[in-house]
């Protein structure tokens, strides 16, 4: 099914998540582990993430430097498939404007309807380290706003090459949102007008950037509805796991942690795991309770934590 209609037909609160392709040249066993330990809990939905190339140098005894291409984590379509068709859990890959050609973007999406995958999240994505050349006659997608316009195009068969009789392909279109607002932004009240514009532009639904005080989400809700968005705003919930991430999570995605919470990982660093768990029932029972039908997760590494507010939240 498609994420839209999951949140549509579910009677009770669903709870999805995000995980992250492993490194070039590790074992898939370790995305296998994490959606074994998430199945008894029925996820209706699976996000994968996406990452486009990036150039490492390296240098060899003769001291010439050579600049590799690679990216670090492949395989966001062939992960797709085997959550989606071994595990019988609709999936969501993530395409990317930077990075990938309009071309490169469309091959994607003809191979995902192939494995019988109808889900896709549309974001920019993040600076790469290097320019990719785009071949003549080929172009890109410069704002997600554009790469939901050339998905949605190709629901009423609308391909970059005139094709005649060609087959629709329809997709459930997410796209971010960011209760903090984006980094880039001057301010939330412009961000969301971008926001609105990939609304416009076809998506179906939003999901949130990761954030740690609820009061964010509640006012970033209410400032969608007012510009006008009506689709469905899922939230989503990091657990914060350590107290280094009291540093990295600000730095890596620009979001706040409430002085409460870094307060208590201070005073107990030695359990700030478990300060970040009951945090997270809190969040998510708060949420819940203000009407919330579907909350997302972001798994970095490994699913134990998220079992344990699954856990605790259903008790």
């Amino acid at each position: 099914m498609k994420v839209i209609e999951h949140i549509e037909k579910a009677k009770d609160p669903i709870f999805s998540y995000e995980i992250i392709p492993p490194k070039r040249g590790t074992s898939v066993q370790e995305i296998t582990d994490i959606v074994k330990d998430l199945e008894p809990f029925n996820p209706p939905y699976i996000d994968v993430t996406s990452h486009p190339a990036e150039a490492y140098y390296e240098e060899n005894d003769t001291g010439d430097v050579k600049r590799h291409i690679r990216k670090k984590r492949p395989g966001t379509i062939s992960i797709c498939g085997i959550i989606q068709n071994r595990f019988k859990i609709d999936t969501v890959p993530h395409l990317l404007c930077r990075g990938f050609t309009r071309e490169e973007t469309e091959d994607a999406i003809i191979e995902l309807n192939y494995l019988g995958i109808h889900n896709i999240l549309a974001i920019r994505g993040d600076e790469t380290n290097y320019q990719k050349p785009v071949q003549s006659g080929r172009s890109v997608n410069v704002y997600a706003s554009d790469l939901v316009k050339q998905v949605n195009d190709l629901r009423s068969g609308i391909y970059l090459d005139e094709i005649i009789n060609a087959d629709p392909i329809y997709f459930c279109i997410g796209v971010g949102g960011y209760p903090e607002k984006h980094f880039e932004a001057p301010n939330l009240k412009k961000d969301i007008k971008y926001l609105k514009q990939k609304v416009d532009a076809g998506a179906d639904y939003i999901v949130t950037q990761m954030f740690f005080n609820n009061d964010d989400f509640f006012n970033f809700e209410a400032e969608c509805r007012n510009a006008g968005i009506e689709v469905p705003i899922i939230p989503g919930i990091k657990i914060l796991g350590s107290e280094k991430q009291l540093k990295s999570i600000p730095k890596n995605f620009y979001v706040n942690i409430p002085t409460a919470l870094s307060d208590e990982v201070d005073e107990n660093t030695d359990h700030a795991k478990e300060i970040g768990i009951n945090w997270c029932v809190n969040q998510c029972e708060e949420l819940l309770n203000n009407g919330v039908k579907n909350i997302h997760f972001y798994i970095m590494s490994g699913a134990t934590g998220v079992t344990e507010v699954l856990k605790k939240i259903s008790k």
